[in-house]
């Protein structure tokens, strides 16, 4: 018999994904995260296919804290608030074991960030000497507790946005390529300074 592929959408708007045969063995956590000015709906088909392709074992979670206009707010914002969703739903689910990302255009530097703020090197960094009272999950670095699995990015611009031909809207032209990085936070606001490595905050160097 086919699996079938379960959803919810909570009152949050948040969607999660996953098999309704024996959800309850879903033990890898996939956080799909949308581009600008997208929201959780982006990427509802590909977190079916995800689920159809392997029942039993994912559980999808399309992120929705920064749709839309949130999405206008700049890369440490949003990936606090992903790092925090992520969290929410690690705690929501507690047969969760491990986790990936799969993220689209902004996404994967929100995710990117978010992973910075979950993540906990292993407790035990010399492993030599183990013994059978040695605690497994001491020798892993995980995210958010998780053990971390694989990081997917479609179209992530994560040497910045600024160069030839790489954004589409202004056509290769050199000039408005150029004069894009002084208008650009008209435009995308924080996000836009970031893509364009025009940020800085405290004299630090660009979060992209």
């Amino acid at each position: 018999m086919e699996n079938r592929v379960c959803s919810t959408e909570s009152v949050t708007g948040s969607c999660d994904v996953w098999s309704c045969q024996k959800s309850a063995s879903a033990d890898h956590l996939v956080i799909m995260v949308h581009g600008i000015l997208g929201s959780k709906a982006d990427w509802k088909f590909g977190a079916e296919q995800f689920v159809r392709t392997l029942p039993d074992k994912v559980f999808v979670h399309c992120s929705e804290k920064n749709m839309f206009k949130l999405t206008l707010d700049g890369v440490d914002v949003m990936g606090e608030r992903l790092a925090e969703e992520v969290l929410e739903v690690i705690q929501r689910k507690q047969n969760l074991r491990k986790i990936s990302f799969v993220a689209h255009s902004v996404g994967g530097l929100v995710a990117r960030y978010a992973i910075g703020r979950l993540y906990r090197p292993p407790k035990k960094e010399n492993v030599e000497g183990l013994t059978d009272d040695t605690n497994e999950d001491d020798v892993k670095a995980t995210i958010g507790g998780l053990e971390p699995m694989n990081f997917i990015t479609v179209a992530t611009p994560h040497l910045g946005s600024r160069g030839n031909k790489q954004v589409p809207f202004l056509f290769g032209v050199p000039a408005f390529e150029k004069a894009a990085s002084l208008f650009i936070h008209w435009i995308f606001k924080r996000t836009g300074r970031h893509l364009f490595l025009t940020d800085d905050d405290e004299n630090n160097t660009p979060i992209a």
